[in-house]
């Protein structure tokens, strides 16, 4: 994800910017900037790729102040590009900006009409040409700051500058991250405590709808409206590698509690809930391209493979059209048939793994279309493809996928969902239900978070099974099979993934007193067969860990362990059953002395065949 890091006080603010930015390098980025107020302007470098390429500019032109903002750009809206980096300027006010702005395109073509000219391809230009307006009939910067927040939907995290106010910085954030640290009369800004951990001790964690204004050695916080507020600096006690991970102990269970801000990043500017639509601003597709196709491959390896399972289901559930699933690897060997009618869907977290980017071209050359669900811009199979759906997820460090996963199953849903308007087997209203429905899933996920403790509780319990079965039907009988890999992968316990009602035609012969069996028991249109298949595993003294809906206390009373989950409209479940089972292999590999993050034998990406 971007990084921000900002500085006010005595020393020189670009060091202190280039060694902030350089502790948030582990998150990802493809672009780096800075900007410092010198006496008589502000000064701004850019560079597109690493931060070394920044460095190196700064040492042929260098740049000096005790007032500076830097960034690190994950790209969004735009390619990775040094137009497209931030800092960005217009008039007077600089901004460096995390998060996505929903509006922007509204805002654009209304300050385009007043005569601003924009320079990048980012949503994030938009807020310094939208200051700089304000700034026309605003009594002073701060001001401008307010009236111009007021008109931004989506999320935000921003450091901003005025030339016309040397002497004054502003931070603020709505839905991203922003942390202030405090040294005497020294104010250090970041997106991520790391950053300027090294600096001060003593931070203040800002919350949404606030604004801090530091302004000669001095700091005011208040709310948007301009209320003051009181923030009292918290000591962290963090070591670097803890504050890299957030306080927490590995960077996958971090990214397992990032999942609701990586589904709001997901479906930020992409929902029309007017016209029950979604707008996917990269497919290079109109309706009715899109509705011309008459088969739809996925194809996708691993994790990715499973979330290409679940999106069989959505696709073929809501819009009709027959759609295959290919493990990418098998699938130029099968010469498979594609036609100009097929839409091929190469589905993978870093854009590069090897096997699905064969499989792309593969459809290519034998002239399918193709739209890839990739998580890296301008990633090989994003730059091959003739359309992308960016997942958003952020950089995911942990080897065993979590938030991308995620963030898959919700492209595919607004996939799922354009597809259906565009050949009319969504109409109107059922779009805006299901637009509705997705919204709502961050906060459930939310709430499934914090079973943490329970979850944990049922992982000390069964962390020397010998063998799991996970169990599940319909659309989240893939669910069962990712439960089961992200056991192997990081516990390196046996566990294999079953539809649960396949389990008699063979895997019914593992089960005996041993052998914990985790069953998908939701209560949807197949709860009564998951029930059945329950029983018979009990009947052969399986130990039967449900994961049940919240109030079904028929199938909790009958299960050795149970967690109770909320409902959720049946296309949606398998995000909320993901995460419980992400927790348990957790715990579990914790508990049994494995490395999460970086088990044996696995790569994050897989770029070999």
């Amino acid at each position: 994800m971007c990084g921000i890091v900002g500085y006010m006080g005595k020393q020189n603010a670009t060091s202190i910017i280039i060694n902030g930015l350089r502790k948030l390098e582990y998150r990802g980025y493809d672009s780096a900037g800075i900007c410092t107020v010198t006496q008589d302007t502000v000064e701004i470098r850019r560079s597109a790729g690493k931060l070394a390429n920044l460095e190196k500019l700064l040492q042929q032109k260098p740049v000096y102040g005790t007032i500076g903002i830097g960034h690190t750009r994950w790209a969004t809206h735009g390619k990775p590009t040094e137009t497209n980096a931030h800092p960005h300027k217009a008039g007077s006010v600089v901004v460096v900006h995390n998060g996505i702005i929903e509006n922007y395109a509204t805002l654009k073509e209304t300050l385009a009409s007043h005569g601003h000219e924009f320079a990048s391809d980012t949503d994030s230009e938009v807020i310094s040409h939208l200051i700089d307006e304000k700034l026309k009939t605003a009594a002073s910067f701060e001001e401008a700051v307010r009236l111009a927040l007021k008109e931004l939907s989506g999320s935000y995290a921003l450091c901003i500058l005025s030339e016309k106010d040397k002497k004054t910085l502003i931070a603020t954030r709505q839905g991203s991250p922003m942390v202030i640290g405090i040294k005497g009369s020294e104010f250090f800004m970041a997106s991520d405590i790391s950053a300027i951990l090294s600096d001060t001790r003593d931070m203040v964690i800002m919350d949404d709808g606030e604004m801090a204004v530091f302004r000669n050695g001095n700091v005011h916080f208040s709310t948007l409206e301009g209320e003051p507020v009181t923030k009292i600096p918290r000591h962290i006690d963090w070591s670097p590698l803890m504050a890299e991970k957030g306080g927490y102990p590995h960077f996958m269970l971090k990214e397992i509690h990032e999942q609701p801000q990586a589904i709001r990043n997901a479906i930020a500017g992409r929902l029309n809930e007017h016209e029950g639509n979604v707008v996917l601003e990269n497919l290079n597709l109109d309706d009715k391209e899109l509705a011309a196709f008459d088969k739809i491959c996925l194809v996708a390896c691993g994790t990715s493979w499973h979330a290409a399972l679940v999106g069989k289901f959505m696709i073929e559930g809501y819009c009709r059209i027959p759609v295959e699933v290919d493990i990418a690897s098998e699938f130029r060997y099968r010469d498979p048939l594609v036609s100009r009618k097929t839409l091929v869907i190469p589905i993978s977290q870093s854009g590069e793994t090897a096997d699905t980017l064969a499989a792309l071209r593969e459809a290519k050359r034998k002239n399918g279309g193709v739209v890839a669900i990739c998580n890296v811009v301008d990633s090989s199979i994003a730059r091959e493809a003739d359309g992308v759906i960016y997942t958003h997820a952020g950089l995911e460090i942990g080897v065993a996928s979590t938030k991308a996963f995620m963030t898959q199953l919700v492209s595919l849903y607004l996939l799922t969902v354009g597809l259906g308007r565009a050949n009319g087997t969504i109409g109107r209203k059922q779009g805006r239900e299901m637009i509705a429905a997705l919204s709502r899933m961050p906060e459930l996920v939310e709430g499934i978070l914090a079973l943490d403790n329970r979850i944990e509780e049922i992982a000390c319990e069964y962390l020397n099974a010998r063998d799991v079965l996970f169990l599940g039907r319909g659309i989240n009988y893939p669910i069962a099979l990712e439960g089961a890999l992200k056991l192997k992968e990081i516990s390196y316990l046996h566990a294999e993934g079953y539809p649960a009602g396949e389990m008699k035609h063979g895997p019914i012969a593992l089960i005996d007193e041993n052998t914990p069996v985790i069953i998908l028991a939701l209560k949807d249109r197949y709860h009564e067969k998951v029930k059945s298949n329950m029983e018979e595993v009990i009947a052969r003294g399986g130990r039967v860990i449900a994961l049940c809906s919240l109030g079904d206390t028929e199938t909790a009373a009958q299960a050795e362990s149970y967690l109770e989950l909320p409902w959720a409209e049946e296309c949606l479940s398998p995000l909320l059953l993901s995460v419980p089972l992400q927790l348990l292999a957790y715990h579990i590999a914790v508990l049994r002395g494995k490395d999460v993050d970086q088990p044996r034998n696995l790569a994050k990406s897989v770029t070999v065949e």
